[in-house]
């Protein structure tokens, strides 16, 4: 179950932003940062994944004002991210360009913890990226974030779009999945939800479990191929996927139907205690995420979908929805399904899957364990024993009427 928290934040604006920023951008497509950090007993203590861009408005000497749009690539450093070990602080940063800095600090209050404030600084003496700039030197904005109150071991979600606008430089933030503080690996499986995806989300659930015909584009003909997924804690393997993909997407009335290649598919995750996650992007794909849990102390299930992707005229889809009961098997086991099988994410998003077999806890030697298999394959394998049987049936029904008319032809030649 979701539980809301109300993103507060100083000079915030939320929609046509994110619009803005992909005119910006044009078809240009960007990674999620990722970045996991390990405690001094080298088991995880901190995990976050999202994606930023940065406008900034500088002066020249010649043409007056300027605006540069600053895209973060992915091959950032984090040196100096650590997990708080000292006065309760916990913070990531990032170094990227010849010039860019950036820093977002967590802060923890015995069982909660806060976002507490982000900086970034840039240095417009860099003249690749600021020409003819007015004043050279390093300048910096900071703004604090330290109205959400996240229980420790709780995660906090937002894919939606968030823009703060702190003197001449406009943050522009989402596809956020935050966890600071981690104990022990452990986790209850609640998320704080921002604002919009709360929204979406519960649009997602409502929604009729109906997904119009794909007309746009037709689907394709090949089967996709099915890739192998894992995720590790440190050096052992806790989470396997194997499954063919194909996306069935609709927004204003423009449908996409495609397989996801697994050669060119990266994939990451993260395991706990009672929940597991596992997040696949490629050039098409921000990022698909796949969320696990375990309910009743022995049983898992697949629990949410949420998936980002550029789409037509440089928007943004964006689908959520954590209310999923897919997958279920009892823990210590896998779940395999060889047909076709539908997940109905919301609808305007479905996933059809193929020879799908998952095991998100207690892998042993990186090896699936035995399978429950799904309905499908159950009567997979129930419609030929029972043509089987009828084909045997009527066999003995054949042989009994010939039989029975071969007596009463020898009968028949006695009596003459």
């Amino acid at each position: 179950m979701s539980r809301n928290c109300r993103l507060t934040l100083p000079l915030l604006t939320r929609g046509s932003a994110f619009a803005l920023l992909c005119l910006l951008l044009g078809t240009l497509e960007l990674d999620a940062l990722d970045v996991t950090l390990n405690n001094s007993q080298d088991t995880v203590c901190l995990h976050a994944e999202w994606q930023m861009n940065f406008t900034i408005k500088y002066e020249t000497v010649n043409f007056g004002p300027k605006t540069v749009s600053v895209q973060v690539p992915t091959n950032v450093s984090y040196s100096g991210s650590d997990c708080g070990t000292v006065n309760n602080i916990s913070q990531i940063q990032v170094r990227f360009g010849a010039s860019f800095f950036w820093n977002v600090n967590f802060t923890r209050e015995k069982s909660t913890y806060f976002i507490d404030s982000i900086s970034f600084s840039y240095n417009t003496s860099d003249n690749d990226t600021f020409p003819d700039a007015k004043e050279k030197g390093v300048f910096s904005t900071l703004f604090e974030i330290n109205t959400v109150e996240i229980p420790l071991g709780d995660i906090f979600r937002c894919h939606s779009e968030i823009t703060v606008k702190q003197e001449n430089v406009t943050h522009t933030y989402w596809g956020i999945f935050v966890r600071a503080f981690i104990q022990n690996n452990t986790s209850d499986s609640q998320e704080y939800v921002c604002d919009d995806d709360e929204f979406l989300t519960t649009v997602s659930t409502i929604a009729p479990a109906t997904v119009p015909v794909p007309t746009t584009k037709p689907v394709p003909e090949e089967k996709p191929f099915p890739g192998t997924y894992s995720v590790k804690n440190g050096s052992t393997v806790c989470l396997l996927a194997t499954m063919g993909l194909r996306l069935n997407i609709t927004k204003d009335k423009v449908t996409s139907v495609f397989n996801i290649n697994p050669n060119t598919t990266d994939y990451n995750g993260l395991c706990l205690k009672e929940s597991a996650m596992l997040w696949l992007n490629n050039s098409d794909i921000n990022s698909l995420e796949f969320l696990f849990a375990i309910r009743d102390e022995n049983r898992f299930y697949l629990k949410g979908v949420n998936i980002s992707l550029p789409f037509v005229k440089g928007s943004v889809f964006a689908v959520g929805n954590n209310n999923l009961t897919c997958w279920d098997a009892p823990l210590g086991s896998s779940y395999m399904c060889k047909k076709e099988d539908v997940i109905v994410v919301s609808d305007s998003f479905q996933i059809n899957t193929f020879d799908l077999r998952v095991q998100p806890f207690n892998v042993e030697e990186g090896k699936y364990a035995t399978a429950e298999e799904c309905r499908a394959d159950d009567d997979y394998f129930v419609v030929p024993i029972a043509v089987g049987a009828s084909l045997g049936i009527l066999v003995i029904l054949v042989i009994l009427a010939y039989s029975m008319g071969q007596k009463r032809q020898g009968t028949g030649y006695e009596r003459f």
